[in-house]
């Protein structure tokens, strides 16, 4: 039977996570939709394009839809698209599923699950990891709050966008989860970034420096994948925006008086991120913490 799927924000990941979907065979039947219409257009050379992928006019166009999946910046607009007038929350039909992948405020996931709950919509938390260059592979990880029979059913969907799916509990875990984990990944970014600069002006060759940390203890995911590649050479295009990692980190940090926790490096972190956001041009990227970092560290005028 295919399944008809709604397909809501096709941003930097929501575009490639929707193209890998929406190949491979004619088991799933998808509507795809944005605000803004030029990224639909974008979709017209999509070999399923007009076929078992095409365009919806509005949220109003979803309501047949078996599984809407959403993939939005942040909570505020995720919150906006399934409340607000014609939202999915009230087009949705019962017994439909909605999947969060975006990195929402598990708070939020918490309080949107039950009033979804009461109109027949189950809610579904599945951020995912991995960035654009793994968006287009199809082999992002996904993280999943779901109960054991959610997950068998959206599992046919993930599976065409990610490599690994990870259970991460009920629902509300996984956008827990995503949320600590860009946290431990901006800490380990931050630190490699630092390092790089005071090595830098011990004048020290930052490619061996870099050789040093990946063979050594302080290898991480940002030495391994984003000093070389886009901060020595001062490319700064990793392909995550600064802003939402600022973004990701308030959640992160906000999680602490939910948990009864107090993580002072967290809290750190989270307001240098956020200076860094403060200071640098709309759309810097994430490695850029680095540029902000040398800012900091500027001689003085002579």
């Amino acid at each position: 039977m295919t399944l008809k799927i709604g397909f809501v924000g096709l941003g930097m990941m929501g575009l490639p996570m929707l193209d890998n979907l929406a190949r491979g065979g004619d088991d799933f039947d998808i509507l795809a939709y944005d605000r803004d219409p030029a990224r639909l257009d974008r979709l017209a050379a999509h070999p399923a394009w007009n076929r078992t992928l095409r365009p919806a006019a509005d949220l109003r166009a979803l309501a047949a839809c078996d599984v809407v999946i959403t993939m939005l910046p942040d909570s505020t607009i995720t919150n906006a698209v399934i409340e607000g007038e014609d939202g999915l929350a009230a087009v949705m039909r019962a017994g439909s599923v909605l999947l969060d992948m975006g990195s929402s405020n598990p708070a939020e996931t918490l309080r949107l699950a039950p009033r979804l709950r009461a109109v027949g919509v189950t809610l579904i938390d599945a951020p995912v990891s991995g960035a654009v260059a793994k968006a287009a592979a199809g082999t992002l990880a996904i993280m999943v709050g779901a109960d054991a029979a959610g997950l068998e059913r959206v599992r046919p969907v993930l599976s065409r966008m990610g490599a690994s799916l990870i259970h991460t509990g009920a629902v509300g875990s996984a956008h827990a989860m995503k949320a600590l984990n860009n946290y431990v990944y901006a800490a380990g970014l931050l630190a490699a970034s630092e390092a790089l600069l005071i090595a830098q002006r011990m004048d020290l060759d930052l490619d061996v420096f870099t050789d040093v940390l990946n063979a050594s203890s302080g290898r991480n995911v940002a030495t391994e994948t984003k000093l070389r590649q886009f901060v020595v050479p001062g490319t700064y295009n990793g392909g995550f925006a600064l802003a939402l990692m600022a973004k990701d980190l308030r959640t992160a940090d906000a999680l602490q008086a939910l948990a009864g926790v107090s993580a002072t490096q967290l809290s750190l972190c989270t307001a240098l991120w956020q200076r860094a956001r403060e200071a640098l041009p709309a759309g810097a990227d994430n490695t850029e913490i680095h540029r902000y970092l040398e800012r900091l560290n500027a001689p003085a005028p002579a």
